[in-house]
């Protein structure tokens, strides 16, 4: 374990139950993904607002990221993620009577629900980082998220496999998810994070302009959102991409399968890279592999241009992600965290809702192309911030890295 001290059992118990309650939200998520932009298209009177569905859902997380910060600042982990757990399977049933119906407005109105349960489970790696010794939280995050393995290989799936099981079409893909959200909020009842004491709860501590005034939080949060930024608008667009270029949506779910495999799997070792070489390394490393993304996406749209694109994307994500979440962690203190971590949150999803809707947008009147090139100014400011920022520190030996 490179000289790091063993892990407590608590821990270990906390982290797997995590990793579990986010392998079923990423089935939840993914799911929604491969299914609600074709679901949207073929609802929606205007063709352009076929990402909507997906939109609303990042909407709806957004709205509740900082209310499920402060829910949990007060009533804890535990609580808050039974609660988001709730909002998965209220969003999962208006959504199967939405197709049930034949409503757009209502399939919207669902995603924003889900969009809600989205925002609690964000925080699982913020409660990893809680139940975790201090030289163990960039490992903590990473082990968090290898759940999301589980997420992408069965999410892809339960849209293939559900897609006609009931008519009409995808209403057996929303049942489904109930069960998921319903499994999720059993998890969550499992949990035994220790709560904040009553001085954190009650202390404001500094003002959020003063947190964020911070350069490793510029940074952080640059990071957070170049990754989720570049990953959604590719991804939501993605569907309808293949789907223009004549792709079954077999393919369409390999695709996303082995994205959702790009996003996790590499959190085995990400922890351990970080500890090795440092964070913002990370963050570096991770905007190159957007910006190889992106060249590949712009070189062809045949199967393999989109598996190593979408594949590539992942693991960039992963990088930025899991790096800017433990940059982060550095930048407050216990009685902040609530504030910082819903904040940071609210801009992220914020970003990741108007990219979403971006892509049906940027899909059917600008085409695969031009969706690309925008997103290239975004990660080449993020490499540059970080380069910045490594230089800096390399400078200033005192920093810790």
């Amino acid at each position: 374990m490179s000289g790091a001290p063993s892990a407590p059992p608590a821990y270990r118990r906390n982290v797997a139950l995590l990793a579990a309650a986010q392998a079923l939200l990423l089935v939840n998520g993914v799911t929604l993904v491969a299914i609600n932009g074709l679901l949207g298209l073929q609802l929606a009177t205007d063709k352009r607002l076929a990402t909507l569905p997906v939109t609303t859902y990042v909407i709806g997380a957004a709205l509740a990221a900082l209310p499920a910060a402060l829910f949990m600042k007060r009533h804890g982990r535990r609580a808050g993620f039974m609660l988001g757990a709730g909002f998965g399977i209220g969003g999962a049933a208006l959504s199967a009577l939405a197709v049930f119906l034949a409503s757009f407005p209502l399939l919207c109105l669902g995603t924003v629900l889900a969009g809600c349960y989205n925002a609690f489970g964000q925080q699982y790696r913020f409660a990893a980082v809680d139940a975790a010794p201090v030289d163990w939280r960039g490992k903590a995050i990473s082990l968090t998220l290898t759940g999301g393995i589980v997420g992408g290989i069965v999410g892809p799936q339960v849209g293939t496999l559900t897609r006609d099981l009931w008519q009409p079409t995808y209403l057996a893909s929303h049942a489904m998810l109930m069960a998921f959200a319903a499994l999720a909020l059993l998890v969550a009842s499992r949990l035994d994070i220790p709560p904040l004491s009553a001085s954190e709860k009650n202390a404001a501590g500094r003002p959020f302009g003063e947190i964020a005034r911070q350069p490793d939080f510029v940074v952080a949060l640059l990071a957070a959102v170049c990754g989720y930024a570049t990953m959604n608008l590719l991804m939501t667009a993605t569907p309808l991409a293949m789907d223009v270029c004549g792709l079954a949506f077999a393919d369409t779910a390999l695709i996303l399968q082995w994205h959702v495999i790009g996003m996790f799997a590499p959190s085995f070792v990400t922890g351990d890279l970080i500890r090795r070489f440092g964070v913002l390394p990370l963050l570096l490393s991770g905007a190159a592999l957007l910006l190889v993304c992106i060249g590949i996406a712009l070189a062809g749209v045949t199967l393999m241009h989109f598996w190593w694109a979408l594949l590539l994307l992942g693991v960039g994500w992963n990088f930025l992600f899991v790096g800017g979440t433990t940059l982060l962690a550095d930048t407050c203190r216990p009685e902040e965290k609530a504030k910082v971590q819903g904040g940071n949150d609210f801009v992220v999803l914020a970003v990741q809702g108007a990219t979403s809707f971006a892509a049906g947008l940027l899909i059917t009147d600008g085409g695969w192309t031009t969706l690309n090139l925008l997103a290239l100014p975004l990660v080449v400011v993020t490499a540059l911030a970080s380069c910045r920022s490594w230089w800096a520190r390399r400078r200033t030996p005192t920093v810790s890295g």
